[in-house]
């Protein structure tokens, strides 16, 4: 047995690190995870264009159209631009029909969401009509203060900013409010915090905003899985921080149902993982160089895996640091280091959960993490397919 002592040590080791730099880094930002103050607009004189991308939405973009025409901003100031991006269907007629600007785009190589971002900021710099752009999905609906929000910021000086990504459905299902808890946990609180500490909040995919001049200096080339995360940290790596708007809302429908709820998640989780291998090393090579806090952060958040795997790894520690424990009488410093990590991470959760709004059906939903898990992890061992812009099946017109 006291052979099996340092090879115990080692493992619970490699276990305790990772767990205790992850549950140390979460609970830091819940400690700073406070509302943040108000901010209104003081001219109103911005001018945005307000960017669709859509590839076979015409169950949903009507709908989208009529909340962006509700912003409550000057008319003749804001366009709402759609680019039809290889559509087979109604979605250009249709967001035509609804007001909208509308940019057909067919290239059948160049495919996906960062493409047809790309070509309508192109559009956009060439009309010249804008100072910003802001991309909104067409599957979301956005608060009436948008613009007005988002101008608050650019006037004191922010060149990017990204609203608060919610659901739009939290309630169709028990995925649906524990994605709105984890958007609780990794929207609002999170992103509260960096803005307090002046780190940038990153780029979440449908709400976001970049001015005229930062695309001329930073051109959208962000064509991976998660198009929306790799923008944010080219900005970071050019200096550039994205400000956060708590009080606006950007929320798209989330998918209730199993098959959706899979093939979405494995989408993202096959554009994280390309992500932390191709931006990582630089980030930290900037944060070196540059003594540069947003991009240790910005790496920081690639390399803390998602909460569910965070779990699983305290999980383990714990297991066999109670194992160790008892058959080999080891420390019992890995134990409470599992048990403090444990803390942490519940905390953080349970602040999701505040921040979320879900209720108590939200909470008793948390009963169903155990099974979320397990699913996810058959996602990380199941290999990926396609790199293209796999649009998710709507669930309701």
């Amino acid at each position: 047995m006291e052979l099996l002592k340092p090879a115990s040590d080692f493992v619970l080791l490699l276990l305790a690190v990772p767990a205790l730099i992850s549950a140390g880094y979460l609970l830091f930002l819940t400690l700073l995870s406070g509302k943040l103050p108000l901010l209104r607009s003081r001219h109103r004189q911005l001018r945005f264009d307000v960017i669709v991308p859509a590839h076979n939405e015409s169950a949903v973009i009507g709908r989208t159209i009529s909340s962006l025409k509700r912003i409550d901003w000057p008319a003749d100031r804001f366009r709402i631009l759609v680019c039809a991006d290889n559509c087979t269907d109604s979605t250009a007629q249709k967001a035509r029909e609804a007001g909208a600007t509308v940019l057909e785009r067919t290239d059948p190589l160049r495919r996906g969401k960062g493409y047809a971002l790309d070509c309508t900021f192109v559009a956009s710099l060439s009309a010249g009509l804008a100072d910003a752009v802001v991309v909104v999905d067409a599957d979301t609906e956005v608060s009436a203060n948008l613009l007005d929000a988002i101008a608050a910021r650019l006037e004191n000086g922010a060149q990017a900013a990204q609203v608060h990504y919610g659901v739009l459905n939290p309630m169709a299902s028990w995925r649906t409010r524990l994605f709105t808890i984890a958007t609780g946990a990794v929207h609002i609180l999170r992103s509260r915090a960096r803005d307090r500490l002046s780190l940038s909040c990153g780029i979440r995919g449908t709400g976001w905003c970049v001015t005229h001049q930062v695309l001329r200096r930073v051109p959208y080339r962000a064509y991976s899985l998660t198009e929306d995360v790799e923008y944010g940290i080219d900005l970071g790596l050019a200096g550039i921080i994205v400000a956060y708007v708590d009080e606006a809302d950007a929320n798209p429908e989330m998918v209730s149902g199993e098959q959706g709820a899979r093939t979405q998640r494995q989408r993202w989780e096959r554009g994280r993982f390309q992500l932390i291998r191709a931006k990582t090393g630089q980030l930290l090579v900037a944060a070196w160089q540059r003594r540069s806090l947003p991009c240790l952060d910005l790496a920081l958040d690639l390399l803390v895996p998602p909460i569910s795997y965070v779990a699983l790894n305290i999980i383990l520690l714990l297991i066999l640091g109670a194992a160790a424990t008892y058959w080999l009488a080891v420390s019992r410093i890995w134990l409470w280091l599992a048990e403090g990590s444990a803390l942490a991470v519940i905390i953080y959760v349970l602040r999701g959960w505040h921040l979320s709004e879900v209720g108590l059906r939200g909470a008793v939903d948390l009963a169903c993490a155990p099974i979320f898990l397990v699913w996810k992890l058959r996602l990380l061992l199941s290999r990926g397919r396609s790199n293209e812009w796999t649009r998710t099946e709507r669930e309701r017109p």
